[in-house]
Parts: C-alpha cells; structure tokens; sequence
C-alpha cells in the first residue's frame, strides 16, 4: 500500500513539472508570437514606404526622359487658332496649341513651351520676375507706426491726405470728382525719417511696402533697367495694395543731358520707363509710389511736374520740440535713472540742436552703451550728455574733414 501512495506521489510530482514546464513553454512561445507579429508590423510599413520611394524614383525618371521644351514668346494669335510664336533659337514660326490649355491664356507677349520636334504650344510658362526684384524689402505690413515718428506732425498730415486716403477712402475723391495723387515725393538730409514715414504710410494702410533703391535699377546692359522697372511695378500690382518706396531717387531721375555718354543714355532709358509707369496707360489705383531724396536740384522736370509726383514734402532737421519727442520715443524702453539723474528732455534737445532723428537714435544707442561700459542697468542723464558730446562732436568733425578734402 505504501509503495503504491508513493508511486503515485511521483507521478504526480512528474506531471506537476510536465504542467510547469508546458505552461513556461506555452508563455515563451506568446512572447515570440507577439514579437513575431511586431516584427510581420514593421515589415508591411516598410514594405509600404519602399513601394512609394519606388513609385516616386519611377516618376522622377520618367520627368528626366522627358524630352525638353523649347521657350518661346506669342507674337500674335492667328484666327484659325494657331499662333505666331518666337522661338528662343531666334526665327519666328506657325504652330499649333494643345487642346488642354484654355484659350484666355493664350495672350500676345506670353511665355510658352514649346515641343522641341513639332513646335506645338504644349504650355504657358509664368510670367517671370528678376532675383534683384524679389530680393528688395518687401514688408507685408511695416511694425512702424505714426507714433514711433517724431516732430513731422505737418509731413504726417500731408502724406495721410496723399497716400491714405486715396487707398482707404477712395469714394471722397469720386464724391469730389478729382483724380487722387499717384505719389509723393519726400525732399530732405538723410536721417531725417523719409523711410520711416512711408513705412508708417503702409502700415496705417495695411498695405505692402516695398523698397527700391534707385541705383539698384541702374544696370549695364541696354534696356534691363527698363525691364527692372516693368517688373517692379508688376509685383507691386500683384501685391496690390501697396506702397513702392525709391530710396535716392536722384540716382536715376536725374536731369537729361543733350551731351551724354552710353551709360548716361540707359539711365535716361531707366528714367522713361519710370516716367510711363508714373503716368501710363496702366491704372496705379491700389498702388502709390512714394520717392525720397536730398538732392532735389538735379531730378529732371518730368518727374517733379503733376500727375507723377504730385506733392512735394520737405522734411527739415527737427525743431526743438521735434527734438524732445523722437528722444521721449527712443528712450520709451530704456530704463532710465531717477532722482538727480533723471533724463531732462528739454535739456536734451537743448544741448542736441541740428541733430537729425537718426543721430537722437544715435544718442539714445551711445548712452546706453555708457550705462552698460559704468555697469549700471539705468541710464542717467550724464550719460546722455556724454553721448552727445561724441556723437555731435564726431559728425561735426566729420563734416569739416569732408569739407577740406574736396575744397
């Protein structure tokens, strides 16, 4: 009896290890199912991105067999529906249209792909503008406000009733029944605030502001400035509305000599096209040009007479109380001592008369940099006065130094 109590002890001690070890077999054999199943998971995603990559490598393949396009431009559009093209290898030719492309984009003066065998027109090209045009500054919206100017309150008022209104309240001028200004010209020494202006102009108008500056459309070869001016206003019509800023506007509106050399001659070239885009067969409602320069003595007559330029504002070095507001503007983030060395405006713009407002910028910059050389985190009113010690003294300096040198 009891060999068979412990037979069957053992039997049971063996199944018990037979159950364990088929159940750590069974969790092994889940483990690697699941690792199995992540593994069938990564297979199919990179089987997926592989047949894409392919797919793409085929269609970049199949673009780079393609056979090229010959570019060429419309020069008159045939009633039968075919069109006179001008090929860029240079003879013109009779070809037909694909019948996908529709018929409004099939203008005289368009460019087009042409295929290279038959000539067919199989595709109108964008109209294309030049780097040195897309690459100015273009601001959506300027930052700059009206508040961030200075003592130019009667400039302020004029280029309101010249460039605002006309963009913001263009049914006045209907009501009135006159035509509104196309530009204004800004007349003044450099640092006076002429960019400031325009670029407060445009964004009281939420208008884009493009800059240009003039010897930018000055180019070497015939006729590309011409073409850069063309382009200029283009842009400017697509950004529309807008405001088109030409800084030095003397570099290329000079006045026209009888007596010229080549380069003079592409330059009076560059200037009428200015002239006919100023006052053109093309409307500039949405768009106003504003010009700014120091030398109003040599522009040519044609830009300064009505109907381009319209109204000239001189804009004069501040006048004290001028002085006292562009330096309360620059300082309004500065952090100023107080007590004995507060900042005393009226003191300030005593001891700074003939500064322009760039050069009050300047002091505001020098002072602080005063504050920082003493490692102070407020700027006292010493520091001002050393400033301007060096900055008006400097440019003073400066100026008589050029004077001698071309006396």
């Amino acid at each position: 009896m009891d060999d068979e109590n412990d037979e069957i002890e053992e039997f049971s001690e063996a199944l018990s290890k037979r159950i364990a070890t088929l159940e750590e077999m069974n969790e092994r054999l889940l483990d690697e199912a699941k690792e199995n199943e992540g593994e069938k998971r990564y297979i199919q995603n990179e089987m997926g991105r592989l047949q894409k990559e392919i797919q793409r490598i085929k269609f970049e393949l199949d673009r780079m067999k393609t056979p090229p396009m010959i570019i060429g431009t419309i020069k008159d559009v045939l009633t039968d529906g075919r069109v006179v093209v001008k090929s860029s290898t240079g003879p013109d030719f009779i070809v037909n249209i694909a019948e996908y492309i529709t018929s409004e984009n099939v203008v005289v003066g368009s460019r087009v792909a042409l295929n290279k065998q038959s000539l067919a027109v199989v595709g109108v090209l964008p109209q294309s503008i030049d780097p040195i045009i897309t690459g100015g500054e273009v601001i959506e919206r300027p930052e700059i406000s009206y508040e961030d100017i200075g003592g130019l309150d009667d400039q302020i008022r004029e280029i309101r009733e010249s460039i605002e209104d006309p963009l913001l309240k263009p049914a006045l001028y209907a009501k009135v029944g006159i035509e509104p200004p196309n530009g204004v010209l800004l007349v003044g020494p450099p640092g006076t605030g002429k960019t400031l202006l325009a670029k407060a102009a445009a964004h009281e108008t939420n208008a884009t502001f493009i800059k240009f500056v003039g010897s930018e459309l000055v180019q070497k070869y015939i006729g590309e400035g011409a073409r850069l001016v063309r382009e200029l206003f283009e842009m400017a019509r697509e950004k529309a509305p807008a405001i088109v800023f030409i800084d030095e506007l003397d570099s290329v509106g000079a006045k026209r000599l009888e007596v010229a050399t080549s380069g003079d001659r592409e330059v009076q070239r560059t200037l009428m096209q200015l002239l006919s885009e100023l006052d053109g067969f093309d409307s500039l409602e949405n768009v106003k040009i504003i010009g700014a320069t120091n030398r109003p003595d040599i522009l040519d007559d044609a830009l300064l007479r009505p109907g381009r330029f319209d109204r000239i504002i001189e804009i004069s070095p501040p006048t004290f109380q001028g002085r006292m507001e562009i330096f309360q503007i620059h300082t309004r983030k500065m952090s100023l001592a107080k007590g004995k060395e507060a900042v005393i405006y009226e003191e300030l713009a005593s001891k700074s008369a003939g500064a322009s407002g760039a050069e009050i910028k300047a002091i505001c910059t020098e002072a602080g940099i005063f504050a920082i050389r003493s490692n102070r985190s407020r700027v006292r009113m010493s520091d001002f006065l050393q400033a301007i010690d060096k900055v008006v003294t400097e440019d003073e300096n400066h100026s008589e130094e050029t004077q001698k040198m071309f006396a």
